[in-house]
């Protein structure tokens, strides 16, 4: 870049934008990249206390911010994920689709790393709408060695480290148990709640059976519930480790493979989640589900719902953030519960 007395410069292309801020009222761009300095601009150049300027002198190896935003978005963008034009060398990305925002953190921290670059995303596994920000990123300085994006990209490998994981899962069975609830002695007030959870991330519940205690009788109904062909399988009830309390065992009676019975998270502890070999997710979900609005369920469902398969490792890292601090007013999910 070759720097000039704004007085000087009237004629010359900007090789950058030139950023204005009223307090209260504005911060943005005055003039952008490649706008032509006129005579009537240099006045208000000199209020925003810009008494020389910048014109681009291309060099070989140099890159200019924007060309380095645009490397930088292209080790990020990715199906259903668009990217913004640069303004002021920084460059945004947003969700086209409702899904679960992932993005790789080890290959995010690599690209840190290095000097003057910088890549902020929202928390991975969010859950987000269409429309959504999730993530800017620039260099820091005008002009950035072509070898540190060269670095960058080898850091980031050959797949994008982010993904957006769209909702794929459409239908649900709901398996209560209680002696209590399939004799009408109380009435049910959980299958109300997972009814509206599951519907904000678009899954219907087609088929609510109630079935009394028991391991056989529990497992029965299970298998009654696949025969419905749903896209996931809920079961309340019988979650403690009260000896009458049997759907954790009906669970895996009924032929799923157990990936976790409990995880280190308060409210939900008691949380259950298997798989069938044909990919069919069965959950056993905590009473506190019923009756607290942020719980493991609320954590799960959504990449339960995007068809992410999850494993073992991903409860073991929820005790990192896992304790719910039981706010007077909850403000889930803008709080650390579950971002660890």
């Amino acid at each position: 870049m070759k720097k000039l007395r704004v007085e000087d410069a009237v004629g010359q292309v900007l090789c950058h934008d030139l950023t204005r801020i009223v307090s209260g009222k504005m911060k943005g761009p005055q003039f952008r990249k490649g706008h032509i300095l006129r005579q009537e601009d240099i006045p208000m150049l000199l209020s925003m206390g810009k008494e020389h300027i910048f014109v681009w002198e291309k060099q070989a190896g140099m890159l200019h911010e924007d060309e380095a935003a645009l490397r930088l978005a292209a080790l990020c963008q990715n199906a259903h994920i668009r990217r913004s034009e640069a303004v002021e060398g920084k460059i945004e990305v947003f969700a086209e689709r409702e899904g679960v925002f992932c993005l790789d953190v080890d290959r995010l921290n690599r690209i840190n790393e290095l000097p003057d670059i910088v890549i902020a995303a929202r928390h991975s596994r969010s859950p987000v709408k269409a429309g959504d920000k999730l993530a800017a990123m620039k260099v820091i300085p005008l002009v950035v060695p072509e070898e540190t994006l060269i670095r960058a990209e080898a850091a980031a490998g050959s797949a994008p480290i982010f993904a957006l994981f769209p909702y794929t899962l459409k239908t649900a069975a709901v398996v209560t148990t209680g002696s209590e609830l399939a004799g009408g002695l109380i009435e049910d007030t959980f299958t109300p709640v997972i009814i509206k959870k599951l519907a904000a991330y678009g899954i219907e519940v087609i088929r609510h059976i109630i079935v009394g205690d028991g391991t056989e009788a529990v497992t029965g109904a299970i298998n009654e519930a696949r025969r419905e062909k749903p896209d996931l399988i809920l079961c309340t009830g019988g979650m403690s480790v009260d000896p009458d309390d049997n759907t954790p065992g009906a669970v895996k009676q009924s032929g799923a493979k157990i990936v976790t019975y409990g995880a280190p998270i308060f409210p939900g502890a008691m949380f259950l989640l298997g798989y069938y070999d044909d990919g069919l997710p069965v959950l056993g979900l905590p009473g506190c589900v019923m009756y607290v609005q942020a719980t493991i369920f609320d954590l799960m469902l959504p990449r339960i719902a995007a068809g992410i398969r999850l494993t073992k490792q991903d409860f073991t890292v929820l005790g990192n953030g896992g304790l719910c601090l039981a706010c007077k007013e909850c403000r889930y999910p803008v709080c650390p519960f579950g971002k660890g």
